[in-house]
């Protein structure tokens, strides 16, 4: 099995999302904590590059959003939530890495709806027998933080669950 530091030195060089094979997701506590919705974004690109340093960067269509509730999904895209109209992307900006003996802590800057805040993202990597990269991770994040206030009656949780499953190729 590849150790982290395997896999970093192995992953020099230019690398692309292949969006087809990888998942952004989110869930998030709603009727004052009884039930959990779940979501996914069915748009996003990214590259990065490893070498000296590392950085990349994943763009998100907001507007992709899919809860699998249509009229749920047309009040995220809304004002009260990511405001798709003024704000279409949500960015994740990887700016460094720092590695454990079985884990990668990435720091990054979060945007969504304009508001950019410093977020660490602890992932797990793999290498794919095609030789694709893996990167898993999940992190959680206040709503408000980032502007996406809406919740009628206390009903929505303040924290949301991000995760994602991203896998790219060499360029």
């Amino acid at each position: 099995m590849a150790t982290t530091s395997d896999i970093l030195t192995a992953s020099a060089g230019n690398w692309t999302l292949i969006p087809d094979r990888s998942t952004v997701t989110f869930r998030n506590k709603t009727l004052w904590g009884l039930a959990t919705v779940t979501g996914r974004f069915t748009e996003f690109t990214g590259e990065g590059s490893a070498g000296a340093g590392v950085n990349g960067r994943v763009v998100i269509a907001a507007a992709s959003v899919r809860t699998g509730i249509g009229k749920r999904d047309n009040h995220l895209r809304s004002a009260d939530f990511f405001d798709v109209e003024a704000h279409p992307d949500i960015t994740v900006q990887v700016t460094g890495l720092e590695p454990s003996d079985d884990s990668v802590r990435l720091t990054t800057v979060l945007t969504v709806r304009g508001v950019s805040k410093p977020v660490e993202l602890p992932i797990d990597t793999e290498v794919l027998d095609d030789g694709a990269l893996r990167l898993s991770g999940r992190c959680e994040v206040q709503r408000d933080d980032f502007g996406v206030s809406g919740d009628l009656l206390g009903m929505v949780g303040p924290t949301t669950v991000l995760s994602g499953e991203l896998v790219f190729t060499r360029v």
